[in-house]
C-alpha cells in the first residue's frame, strides 16, 4: 500500500465503524433496545426498564392513561434518560408523540403512583420479550 492509499483505507474504515455506531443507536432506541429486568422498588421485587430516547432538555410524560389529549389524560410526573420505573402491565393507545406509529404503552409505578407512558421511549426490548413477561392491562 503506498503511503497516499492510506488515509483512504482509514477514512473508509472510520466510516463504516461510524456507520455500525449510527446503526446501533437507532436500533437500540425505543422498543428494540435490551428487555426488561428485574429489580427493586420500594423494596418490592417487580419488572422494570430505564427511559430511553428522550431528547436533551425534554422529559417522557406519566400519563392518567394511554393517550397524549390533555383533557383525557392529563401529566401527572416526568422521567428523564436513564431514570427506572417499574412495569405493571401492556396495552395499546395513542401513538408516540415522535411519528414513529408505535401505539404500546406501559402502565409503570415510580413508587408514589402509577400511570402509562409509551413504550418507545423504554429500553424494555420488543412486544415478543415483554408479552410473555407482563400481563395485558
Amino acid at each position: 500500500m503506498t503511503q497516499s492509499n492510506r488515509p483512504l483505507r482509514a477514512l473508509a474504515l472510520t466510516g463504516a465503524v461510524l456507520t455500525a455506531a449510527a446503526s446501533a443507536v437507532l436500533t437500540g432506541a425505543g422498543p428494540a433496545g435490551a428487555a426488561i429486568h428485574t429489580c427493586s422498588i420500594s423494596g418490592d421485587r417487580t419488572q422494570c426498564a430505564y427511559v430511553t430516547g428522550i431528547d436533551a432538555g425534554s422529559h417522557l410524560a406519566v400519563r392518567t392513561a394511554p393517550r397524549y389529549s390533555a383533557p383525557k389524560s392529563p401529566v401527572f410526573g416526568q422521567y428523564h434518560n436513564g431514570d427506572q420505573l417499574g412495569l405493571i402491565c401492556w396495552t395499546t393507545g395513542d401513538p408516540d408523540a415522535d411519528g414513529h406509529g408505535y401505539r404500546y404503552w406501559m402502565r409503570v409505578d415510580n413508587g408514589i403512583g402509577d400511570g402509562y407512558v409509551n413504550d418507545w421511549y423504554l429500553d424494555t426490548g420488543g412486544p415478543g420479550t415483554w408479552k410473555s413477561q407482563l400481563p395485558q392491562c
